[in-house]
């Protein structure tokens, strides 16, 4: 760790951020209605599996989150007309929530499947930091660190890695193992994450190795 002449600590590299004690591992949205829609899941669903099992391996803390739909009473103008545009209709009235609590589609998919001391966030926005209780948890647990994996980069994963700055943690992008739906738009995402500096990128094979040094 490089210190500060006021005793503040930075880590010089990733495996010094990956001591299960500064970071946990937030897995994206792998919900099985969410990865139906998404060419390549199944990569992902092995490579953010292979990054789970490091995690807990290393006795990391995991945190899931799930995007939740409101009935449609509980809709305002901003959830439906994000509905709206997924959905492709020009009626709010002919919107459909995709993703109730219970229902099949909000799920993680099975290969995934949360541990009982594992948390799961459920959210209505699109960065993890906002709506839930996650920012809070991490804090509370002395986390500085969040490890990123799951789908979609370009909707979900870069809000929530700047936003992780924003609320005082350092990101690590595991990028292989984080999926898309528009590569145009994923590798936007990318480019900008990498000229604004303040997130980590790496991918599965470095993340385990930085695991690995850490321990």
């Amino acid at each position: 760790m490089i210190r500060s002449s006021e005793g503040i600590e930075i880590g010089a590299s990733l495996a010094e951020w990956c001591d299960p004690r500064r970071m946990a591992l937030v897995v994206y949205d792998m919900q099985i209605g969410i990865c139906r829609q998404v060419a390549g899941a199944a990569a992902i669903i092995e490579r953010t599996g292979t990054v789970l099992e490091a995690a807990r391996a290393a006795g990391m803390r995991v945190a899931f989150t799930r995007h939740l739909s409101l009935p449609l009473k509980w809709m305002g103008a901003t959830q439906l007309r994000t509905a709206m545009a997924w959905q492709r209709r020009d009626d709010p009235d002919a919107i459909e929530p995709w993703f109730p609590r219970d229902a099949e589609a909000t799920g993680i998919v099975p290969e995934l499947e949360p541990r009982p001391d594992e948390a799961v966030f459920d959210k209505l926005t699109m960065s993890a930091f906002d709506s839930t209780a996650l920012g809070f948890a991490l804090h509370d647990c002395g986390v500085r660190a969040v490890a990123l994996a799951g789908i979609a980069m370009e909707i979900g994963i870069e809000p929530t890695v700047r936003q992780a700055t924003d609320n005082g943690f350092v990101a690590v992008v595991i990028e292989d193992a984080c999926g898309f739906g528009n590569r145009e738009a994923r590798d936007r995402s990318m480019a900008t994450l990498r000229f604004l500096g303040e997130a980590v990128i790496t991918d599965v094979a470095g993340f385990r190795g930085a695991l690995a040094d850490a321990g």
